[in-house]
């Protein structure tokens, strides 16, 4: 092998989504040499038409985002999320009065989060990565990992030698796979929907989440001034629509009026007449639960190591806790000059998010549960149990603490 095909990092990051690609963005500001793998060519720069996704980045996961140089990359203010509306209802029915409200103002000074269309995020990624040492699209052939350390061979016959490999490829990571680590996967025999619409009158920055008998339903605020919207429609918000599989399709199916309509009345009236604009996505839903995070220099970020229901949007904003937590560690090792592949600091990056993860994963599946059960004596305690939370400000501030991604201790 000529030293030509011989390439030398600290760090080899396998998938550039946006987890895999923050991760990256935060090494390279911090000093630590990384480099950035994967199969796909990184999304063009020129902005294709809005397609209709959009992310919810909670208060925790922008403060990442900023440290990381991606922030302020961003081609167009994100729309914040400052009130979070929680209610139990059915289609076609008014939402409950007993409900839920979340003011950001009532717990920080800053919004819950904001929403990021999917197209402007990887625009700022991409801006971020102009230094990073990225290989794309490369395919990975073999990943050969030892107490000594790590060497990734691309089918090109390039080696990269490193002291650790971040599996950063989704939920059918091939790196976890090939170490061996189970996941166990819980199907929710449901359909995810996502998309977004406009609509005539604003949001004010509400968010709402309903809880319909087959599945959460949530609106997600969006910035005013992007490219979407007309005279009539100028103001636009994203949905997430959980329903079973039968109901998904059938609705899938529909031309854009026709999903329009159906949209409305899963939401009420409050917006105003609603129309469908970019594309509508949806996926099967599961959760996803690692045995471990971590093999021999080898960690697990964001939906490799994780899958959580989207009842509350916390997906991304969990994997953005692991990129967290995994620089600061890769940080300091640097700084000191100890070994970035160590056990002892793969030991405390699993100890120090595993905990966390699975707290929102049981959550999520405990909420899903009990939300998408109509039983009559269920829907009424539920209710019941909603405004009982709206009147206990202490509770409410810690159901918050946790959208903003804080936790319900401090941040220390």
């Amino acid at each position: 092998m000529g030293m030509r095909n011989l390439l030398e990092t600290a760090v080899c990051i396998v998938g550039a989504g946006p987890v895999g690609a923050s991760l990256a963005a935060a090494l390279h500001r911090r000093g630590v040499a990384v480099m950035l793998l994967d199969r796909q060519p990184l999304p063009p720069m020129e902005l294709p038409a809005f397609d209709g996704r959009a992310y919810a980045i909670a208060l925790s996961s922008e403060r990442l985002l900023r440290d990381a140089g991606v922030w302020d990359l961003l081609p167009h203010a994100p729309g914040p999320i400052h009130e979070i509306r929680v209610a139990d209802g059915a289609p076609g029915e008014p939402a409950s009065r007993l409900k839920l409200h979340f003011d950001a103002a009532e717990v920080s000074d800053d919004p819950f989060g904001h929403m990021v269309e999917a197209r402007a995020l990887r625009v700022a990624l991409n801006r971020a990565l102009e230094q990073v040492p990225v290989l794309a699209p490369v395919e990975v052939a073999d990943v050969a990992r030892t107490a000594a350390g790590a060497t990734v061979t691309l089918a090109d016959g390039r080696v990269i030698r490193c002291a650790l490999v971040v599996a950063a490829e989704g939920r059918n990571s091939p790196l976890r796979r090939a170490a061996g680590i189970t996941a166990t996967k819980l199907d929710y025999h449901q359909t995810a929907m996502v998309g977004a619409f406009a609509h005539e009158r604003p949001h004010h920055g509400v968010a709402l989440e309903q809880f319909l008998p087959n599945g959460p339903f949530a609106q997600l605020p969006l910035a005013d001034g992007a490219d979407f919207g007309t005279p009539a429609f100028p103001h636009a918000s994203a949905f997430v629509w959980a329903d079973t599989h039968p109901i998904a399709r059938r609705m899938l199916a529909l031309d854009d009026a026709g999903f329009s309509r159906e949209l409305a009345r899963r939401l009420g009236d409050h917006l105003g007449e609603v129309r469908i604009i970019g594309r509508r996505w949806s996926y099967p839903l599961s959760a996803l639960h690692v045995a471990r995070w971590t093999d021999t220099r080898l960690a697990l970020v964001g939906d490799a190591a994780h899958g959580v229901h989207p009842i509350a949007g916390q997906g991304l904003n969990l994997g953005f806790r692991d990129v967290a937590v995994l620089a600061d560690l890769l940080a300091e090792a640097a700084a000191d000059g100890t070994d970035l592949g160590a056990p002892a600091l793969l030991a405390r990056y699993q100890a120090k998010r595993r905990p966390d993860t699975l707290a929102m994963l049981l959550g999520m599946h405990a909420l899903e549960r009990l939300f998408s059960n109509s039983f009559p004596p269920v829907r009424l305690a539920r209710r019941i149990g909603l405004a009982a939370v709206d009147r206990v400000p202490a509770l409410k501030r810690a159901f918050a603490r946790q959208a903003m991604g804080l936790g319900v201790l401090p941040a220390g």
